[in-house]
């Protein structure tokens, strides 16, 4: 599996049902209705069997957080809506964003195959979980789709702009999926840090160092334990400037244009319908050509292949379908110890 984590990490296998039935039981302790418990579990096991560890199962850890201290609502379902200028947008009513990206997701993208272009807007979301899930289901569609969160930075302290040692700004992450070749769709998913802020969050809990190249301490020194982040430090751009400029994009987006920001971030998402360039079947054929040159890039030092953007992440969903998850023990302990401290039934 892919981790940023160090590699002296102490780790446990999971069965997959397990993880779910704890996920699962411990929303439910929390009052969150059992349809969207059920939807947010299946969500953050998909994310670790597609080895993006940073959005997966984890998270139950910062979610029970955001419901014991109010900052997400239990009872909030998405609803969607449009505002009075005839705008497109899911409201989340103070919920986890997870049910809430998956409705915009499916509603943008039955709008594009009917009208050819779409926008939806989502906004009062919480943490909406792996992007690149979403982006994969537009283009397995037929749609290009591109997705862009921000705003929430009063709130969100997490990342310093380029040249600057203070962290003002959040991740700010883009998605873009459109259909590929044979292998399936080529898709996107990034933060404009230089790592989520799971990576940072879920290393913590973990007892485990990141990369360097990734934070700062409170002076602006490279760090690589995650405590130098929570005692003022901050996430580095991605890419430097190239990552601050994503992410300021994304600010004048999600809130000059979206407007005030009051659960996490807001979203936009776009879709087009790629047919309307070209016939599906001409499309897979110059995708396929195109990617098949990458594919067969020899590889540098250090590389067994060259991979398409989404490709590591689909390979991986196919080799561990049936396999148990691999987690930090230190997080499992945390997660089971969670679920005991709120009454619920271990298998």
């Amino acid at each position: 599996m892919s981790s940023k984590y160090s590699l002296d990490t102490p780790r446990l296998s999971i069965d997959q049902n397990k993880a779910k039935h704890v996920v699962t039981q411990i929303l439910e302790a929390l009052t969150v209705p059992s349809d969207i418990a059920e939807d947010v579990a299946m969500h953050l096991l998909e994310s670790d069997c597609s080895d993006v560890e940073s959005h997966g199962v984890w998270r139950i850890h910062q979610y029970t957080k955001y419901y014991q201290s109010g900052y997400l609502k239990a009872e909030g379902r998405p609803e969607l809506k449009q505002n009075p200028k005839g705008a497109w947008l899911v409201e989340g009513h103070g919920g986890i964003g997870i049910p809430a990206m998956n409705m915009a997701i499916r509603d943008v993208v039955s709008r594009a195959k009917d009208t050819g272009m779409a926008a939806i807007a989502i906004q009062n979301a919480g943490h909406t979980g792996r992007l690149g899930s979403y982006a994969e289901y537009a283009a397995e569609h037929g749609c290009l789709a591109v997705i862009i969160g921000g705003g929430g930075r009063k709130d969100w302290r997490l990342v310093a702009p380029y040249g600057g040692k203070k962290a003002l700004m959040s991740t700010n992450p883009y998605a873009i999926g459109i259909p590929g070749g044979k292998e399936g769709p080529v898709v996107a998913d990034f933060a404009t840090s230089a790592a989520a802020a799971g990576w940072v969050y879920g290393a913590k809990i973990a007892g485990a160092t990141l990369p360097e190249g990734i934070l700062i301490d409170k002076d602006g020194n490279p760090a690589t334990d995650p405590e130098a982040y929570f005692n003022g430090g901050a996430i580095l751009p991605a890419g430097g400037a190239k990552g601050y400029a994503l992410a300021v994009a994304a600010e004048m987006i999600a809130e000059a244009m979206l407007g005030p920001v009051t659960v996490e971030c807001n979203w936009l998402i776009l879709a087009l319908d790629c047919s309307l360039y070209q016939t599906p079947t001409t499309f897979q054929t110059i995708a396929e050509d195109i990617l098949l040159e990458l594919r067969e890039c020899p590889p540098a030092k250090g590389f067994d292949q060259v991979l398409v953007p989404g490709e590591r992440e689909s390979r991986a969903r196919k080799t561990n379908q049936n396999k148990p998850i691999s987690l930090p023990s230190a997080t499992w302990g945390e997660i089971l110890a969670l679920a005991k401290d709120l009454g619920v039934d271990l298998p």
